[in-house]
């Protein structure tokens, strides 16, 4: 049943196509061994039809006692199996001192820069991640807490750039688990994650445990549902903002300077206006990071109240600028 469940959800969201090269990162815990595992299984089925090719990619990131294990395990597992990998031992901690960010961070930087290393070495064309229902439900309810708007609560999509695949974002922890133990995979277990000192950590170990047993059994489901809803009212707006946006579209030299008609602007729906906003700045300078609901809300006050050579400097790289019934968004950077 588990294959034919990741078969399904492989299907649905046309993750794998015929003579994919798809890199894997491969931690050796029940998640990823599952997904190794199961599309091992997979491409070597002759009644499917598909055909495809696997490498495993894996990081020992030196932070726990176990750590030579974990790359001692999956070596073995690859080796036993036929399939190629690929091993990075690098000291996240020392990084992550060095660089002054967290560790967490660090390491998901080190992981998928090697991923794409991996990648080009290999001339694949497809990294896939062990994502599942429950790391999907874990992520909405911790962007939830964060206040993010909605599209934090879209989750973690099971395909994006058509690049990364999520092969398990539609299996729970419980059929993995149950899969491992029927296949005898033995898969590393992570000691950290029952450690409560990260958010993650304690949605997955006090939250959602509570809200299971207190008011709804199903919660992981229900929470997927909502973001798959809210996935698709998302991609309704997204185009909708697209097409605004080119209709109000004056000039585009990205990178430099984004002119947009002030007057059709102010015509627009609230929420369009803001994603119009987002969807410029992103056009601009390749990302909206540091744009607050603060900056949004200012530069919408901005255009309303239409005074020409007024202007808001958002961020250091940007500066918003009304003069003769347009707005200019211009990099300062």
């Amino acid at each position: 049943m588990f294959k034919e469940e990741i078969l399904e959800t492989i299907q649905k969201y046309n993750l794998i196509q015929n003579g994919d090269n798809i890199v894997i990162g491969l931690s050796g815990g029940p998640d990823s061994i599952s997904l190794i595992n199961v599309l091992d299984e997979i491409r070597n089925d002759k009644t499917l039809y598909l055909k495809f090719e696997i490498i495993a990619a894996h990081i020992n990131h030196n932070i726990r006692e176990e750590a030579k294990s974990d790359e001692d395990f999956v070596v073995k597992y690859c080796k036993e199996k036929n399939i190629e990998i690929y091993v990075l031992s690098v000291d996240v901690t020392k990084i992550a001192k060095e660089e002054k960010k967290g560790t967490e961070e660090t390491a998901r930087k080190i992981r998928y820069d090697f991923f794409e290393e991996v990648l080009n070495k290999t001339k694949s064309n497809k990294i896939a991640t062990a994502h599942t229902a429950n790391d999907n439900a874990e992520t909405v309810i911790m962007n939830m807490i964060r206040g993010s708007g909605s599209s934090g609560l879209k989750g973690i999509r099971p395909i994006r750039e058509n690049k990364f695949i999520r092969p398990l974002i539609e299996t729970t922890r419980e059929e993995i688990e149950k899969y491992c133990d029927e296949c005898k995979l033995n898969p590393r277990i992570d000691k950290t994650n029952f450690e409560n000192d990260y958010t993650r950590n304690k949605i997955r170990n006090i939250l959602i445990p509570l809200i299971k047993e207190e008011f709804n059994p199903n919660i992981i489901t229900t929470i997927n549902r909502l973001s798959d809803i809210i996935n698709e009212e998302n991609q309704y707006l997204e185009n909708l903002t697209k097409q605004k946006y080119k209709e109000i579209l004056i000039e585009e030299d990205k990178g430099k300077q984004i002119v947009l008609d002030l007057k059709l602007f102010n015509k627009q729906e609230l929420v369009i206006k803001k994603r119009i906003i987002l969807h410029t700045i992103n056009a601009l300078q390749g990302n909206a990071q540091g744009i607050g609901k603060v900056h949004i809300d200012d530069i919408i006050k901005l255009c309303k109240n239409n005074l020409g050579n007024k202007y808001l400097t958002p961020n250091k790289n940007i500066k918003v600028l009304i003069k003769n019934k347009k707005i200019y968004y211009i990099n300062t950077n």
